[in-house]
């Protein structure tokens, strides 16, 4: 029971408290640039999440059981980068091949996702924070779902900025930044709540 109350608690603290994009602010670039329509947004943030799960499932065992156990862990950046850049090759691939439509509607953010910072930055930091296979399985799916939740509030709120009449010095970029603030600003509030909950 207890170790189900861990894993509860570290799925919410992934998806409210430690949410990468807005208290980490990791994974900012495809925040601010494809979150214009909810569609788009909600293509990134489910192919986010299915790297983040499979990143994690591979970059785990490497680090412990060839990286930490032949003393590599200095080639721990380059490794999982190597590896998440691989899978998200491996997924389209497959994705083209198996799953033409699914291809067809994600295909255009697949790539993106090589670049994401937030899916290194999930697998580091599982790592760091001594998680073992299941929990930074179950870490990785909340900041996944983190991220989706993150992409789909600030599409919605965009899509009010831009059909509001905005003085003119805010508009564009500067309206944008103010409204991915709120956002986080709201995201704090969660701080402390979850784990009083499960105290």
């Amino acid at each position: 029971m207890e170790s189900f109350k861990i894993l509860i608690v570290i799925l919410l603290s992934s998806v409210f408290v430690d949410n990468y994009v807005l208290s980490r602010f990791l994974g900012i670039c495809p925040f601010l640039g494809v979150s214009e329509k909810k569609d788009q947004a909600v293509g990134m943030g489910v192919s986010v999440t299915l790297v983040m799960l499979i990143a994690t499932a591979v970059t785990w065992p490497i680090q412990y059981f060839i990286l930490n156990a032949f003393h590599l862990e200095y080639l721990q950046n380059i490794v999982f980068i190597l590896i998440i850049a691989s899978l998200v090759q491996i997924l389209e691939i497959l994705l083209k091949k198996f799953l033409p439509s699914l291809h067809k509607g994600l295909g255009v953010y697949l790539p993106l996702i090589t670049t994401n910072c937030a899916v290194l930055g999930v697998t580091i930091n599982n790592i760091n924070d001594g998680y073992n296979f299941l929990e930074s399985m179950i870490s990785s799916l909340g900041c996944g779902l983190g991220f989706l939740l993150a992409m789909i509030l600030f599409s919605g709120l965009r899509s009010r900025i831009d059909n509001t009449n905005i003085p003119a010095p805010f508009k564009g970029l500067g309206a944008t930044l103010i409204a991915a603030s709120f956002i986080s600003l709201a995201f704090m509030g969660f701080s402390g709540i979850i784990e009083k909950i499960f105290a």
